[in-house]
């Protein structure tokens, strides 16, 4: 087994609310390796996306610690945070979040654009291709399918060669021929680049091919980091 990519040790998270503090997140510790695949699954509410946001750095714990790649991200301010997951993580989300004034290639692109890569372009047609959309680089969003967008938004997501990729419920928009096709891609790309994959996810097909799974109910770990 290899280093440790992804540690949370005694992560939680608390909000005030009108009746009180309300737990979202109960304490939860995992590991996860440079390579591995965790599922995180649990009804509407449990705290799945909860728990995604803080591993990746887009919210602060209530408690415990979340040291990503190497670099504990409780001290980080919203800047330093934001600078280790330019350098180390990738997002996929149900919604696409593509920008409809960009065409395919050029949504891929931007990313590399923006941490100086002279070679974008290139990376970014590749990558295109790899994902199978080698003859739609100049559509825009607007007019590609569904499924043809989350394939758009894996090859950026995939583009800076990401240490951890989270995806929060990637398939769940995709009818089911589509959303099979989209996990063979994830998980064709977690194997070739090694590229440990943080999914929140409904669908219990997806998560059976992840190595670890673990189960939410209301804000709490009730199956644990398996196997």
């Amino acid at each position: 087994m290899g280093p440790s990519i992804l540690v949370a040790q005694n992560l939680s998270k608390v909000v005030p609310s009108a009746e009180g503090d309300l737990t979202i997140l109960h304490p939860l510790t995992l590991s996860l390796t440079a390579g591995d695949s965790l599922a995180i699954v649990g009804a509407s509410g449990s705290g799945k996306s909860t728990l995604l946001g803080l591993l990746a750095g887009l919210d602060r714990p209530s408690a415990g610690t979340v040291i990503l790649a190497g670099k504990d991200l409780a001290p980080l301010d919203e800047d330093q945070r934001a600078q280790v997951r330019a350098e180390h993580v990738g997002f996929v989300f149900q919604s696409f979040q593509l920008l409809d004034s960009l065409n395919a290639l050029e949504n891929v692109m931007l990313p590399l654009e923006l941490d100086g890569r002279r070679d974008a372009r290139q990376v970014a047609g590749e990558l295109l291709g790899r994902v199978g959309l080698g003859q739609r680089l100049t559509h825009t969003p607007r007019q590609l399918s569904g499924g043809e967008q989350q394939r758009v938004a894996i090859a950026r997501a995939f583009a800076a060669q990401p240490s951890v990729l989270f995806a929060d419920e990637p398939t769940g928009n995709l009818d089911s021929l589509t959303g099979e096709r989209i996990s063979d891609l994830l998980f064709e790309l977690n194997q070739e680049r090694g590229t440990t994959l943080v999914l929140v996810t409904h669908d219990d097909r997806l998560a059976r091919r992840c190595r670890h799974s673990i189960r939410l109910d209301a804000g709490r770990l009730v199956a644990p980091l398996e196997p």
